[in-house]
């Protein structure tokens, strides 16, 4: 079963990449930009039959290792192929 994890940071973290980029675009032109946010997209495949067994797989994979809690959110999207 397919999974996409979406990790970013929680706010009221400092994001200084987001940051960098808001500055880049204002610079481009695109004035109206604000709050840009920085994250990272995961996409993996786990050997659970079931959705319910396979978000708490790959839960618990974000709990160890793909996500920092203290200054990280993440989702998980379970993809089916119905």
């Amino acid at each position: 079963m397919k999974a996409k994890v979406t990790v970013t940071l929680k706010s009221g973290v400092l994001d200084p990449q987001g940051r960098a980029i808001e500055g880049a675009l204002k610079s481009l032109g695109w004035k109206g930009v604000k709050g840009v946010r920085v994250g990272k997209s995961i996409e993996l495949e786990v050997d659970e039959k079931d959705p319910q067994s396979a978000k708490a797989v790959v839960e618990k994979m974000c709990e160890k290792l793909l996500a920092n809690p203290v200054t990280e959110k993440y989702q998980i999207e379970i993809i089916t192929d119905r």
